[in-house]
């Protein structure tokens, strides 16, 4: 395996839909801004979002592809007999717990978004919308364990282009927006589902080489299905304690009017980056590092994990040091049109200035746990995830009342920091990690050629005032030329201080 190309294949894919993702969310913000629709939209959109995030992002991976891979390696048959098992239990799983949470949709809508409950209109608006966008859990969580097979094999360029489908999906329906006027938010729901059902029928079509369904529910449970599913629901918990954190931060929103939507546009942007500094990696190191764990081969472990914490950071910081400069005129660039205001620009921007101090955070979560995860140990991130997400609550909960939403992002960010930090010294306690002899001297070169590229951005930005003020139509224009010089300058001058060597590119693991 090739860190840097796989990263590359999978981040290229990655960065692809989330372009698109970006393109629909214009749309959105176009028709609906940050109204009760909007807010109603996010809320029955959010909840299978987060369960796809939680499935798909690399999650369902930290639990299946150790023990798939460990099976790949003995024998292909007992590892085929493995994965249907699999598949039938979480078919299963999925199907009765769909239909259970249709049943009693009112109750569940009132859990997540109790700030809706006061206002009949928005309530019955988000029941509605999240009983045609629910059945997306279904079909995104079983496409993920056809990603997860590929994964297992090496093949990250299907399952990383999976979620463009949604995108299009949704984007073929804002374009004829005008004409559907209040329906849209319906038809995009219906989008949300038949998006999914599509996802799981092209991954299918490339997994076949590896894998072919056979349904059978009548089998018994062995040992090493029963370990896999009591990996899974941690490792959900703590791989996907970012997206959990998020979804906290919607429950409580819901208080505020708009807050939903603020917290929505916001999550867009550093998630876009987070994509391929931590999920994409995450994803990428997760087999070969099973593999040589199972092997017992030290170096190529450590050298993998240090590999890989170098490229979160290479990828990471600089994007941490561009939101923290310039989070407002971002928001307004990619945004500010239409029925979003002024006013909404300023409240994302402020949103996405606390989350962008924890991106690298949120990234070397999903690094950390990674190294965990190939070592067959998901609990140890559950409990530290667990006690991050409580801290998160506190801080929001205490807050929220003088401060409003802001709170959610600085809650969200000051527990990602705990989290992230506690991750590294349980692998130290462990030894399941060690520094090797050049990270700190890269360390310190990424980190001056990341402030650099930000006083260039921030210069950029300064020159450009007036075409990147809210009434300028043509600001994105100006901001992505600004972020692609800023890109350009920050790769040349890590090249030239040797930050990044292009010889990099090539290395196998």
């Amino acid at each position: 395996m090739n860190l840097i190309k796989s990263t590359g294949t999978f981040g290229f894919y990655t960065i692809i839909s989330r372009l698109l993702g970006y393109l629909r969310d214009v749309l959105i913000a176009i028709f609906l801004g940050t109204s009760f629709l909007a807010d109603a939209f996010f809320v029955a959109f959010r909840i299978p979002n987060t369960f796809r995030r939680l499935f798909a992002e690399g999650t369902f991976n930290a639990a299946f592809v150790p023990s798939y891979t460990s099976e790949l390696v003995k024998n292909k048959s007992k590892s085929k007999t493995f994965a249907n098992q699999i598949f039938n239990l979480l078919f299963l799983s999925l199907f009765f717990l769909v239909l259970l949470i249709e049943i009693f949709m009112p109750t569940f809508v009132s859990l997540i978004a109790p700030g809706f409950v006061q206002d009949p209109t928005r309530i019955d608006l988000a029941i509605q919308l999240t009983r045609l966008t629910f059945p997306f859990l279904m079909f995104v969580s079983l496409a993920s364990f056809f990603s997860a097979i590929l994964n297992s094999h090496n093949k990250f360029a299907a399952a990383s282009a999976a979620p463009i489908i949604l995108n299009l999906v949704l984007i073929g329906i804002l374009l004829v927006g005008k004409y559907l006027n209040d329906d849209l938010v319906y038809f995009l729901s219906y989008g949300v589902s038949i998006a999914g059902f599509l996802q799981l029928i092209f991954l299918y079509k490339f997994v076949k080489k590896f894998y072919v369904i056979k349904l059978n529910f009548k089998f018994t449970i062995s040992s090493k299905v029963k370990f896999f599913f009591k990996k899974l629901l941690p490792s959900i918990f703590s791989s996907g304690v970012t997206q959990i954190n998020i979804l906290v931060g919607t429950i409580i929103a819901s208080f505020q009017a708009s807050a939903v939507s603020y917290l929505y546009y916001a999550d867009r942007i550093y998630q876009i980056n987070l994509a391929i500094a931590g999920i994409a990696i995450g994803v990428v190191i997760l087999p070969q590092l099973s593999k040589y764990v199972h092997l017992k081969n030290k170096s190529k472990i450590l050298q993998i994990q240090n590999k890989a914490l170098e490229l979160s950071i290479f990828l990471s910081l600089p994007a941490a040091v561009a939101l923290f400069v310039g989070s407002e005129e971002i928001i307004s660039a990619l945004f500010g049109y239409g029925s979003f205001s002024e006013i909404a620009v300023l409240n994302s921007s402020k949103a996405l200035y606390y989350f962008g101090l924890g991106l690298p955070a949120f990234a070397f979560i999903k690094v950390f746990s990674t190294f965990f995860f190939a070592n067959h140990d998901t609990k140890t991130p559950f409990y530290i995830s667990l006690i991050a997400v409580i801290l998160n609550i506190l801080i929001s909960i205490y807050y929220f009342k003088n401060i409003g939403f802001i709170i959610i992002p600085i809650a969200t960010t000051i527990s990602s920091w705990f989290n992230a930090l506690a991750l590294l010294i349980f692998l130290y306690q462990k030894n399941l990690f060690n520094f090797n002899g050049i990270f700190f001297i890269k360390f310190i070169k990424i980190f001056v050629a990341s402030i650099i590229m930000g006083m260039l951005f921030k210069y950029l930005i300064s020159f450009f005032e007036y075409e990147l003020a809210y009434d300028f139509n043509l600001k994105s224009i100006y901001l992505i030329m600004s972020v692609f010089l800023s890109i350009i300058f920050y790769l040349l001058f890590s090249l030239f201080i040797k930050a990044f060597k292009y010889k990099d590119i090539n290395l196998k693991y």
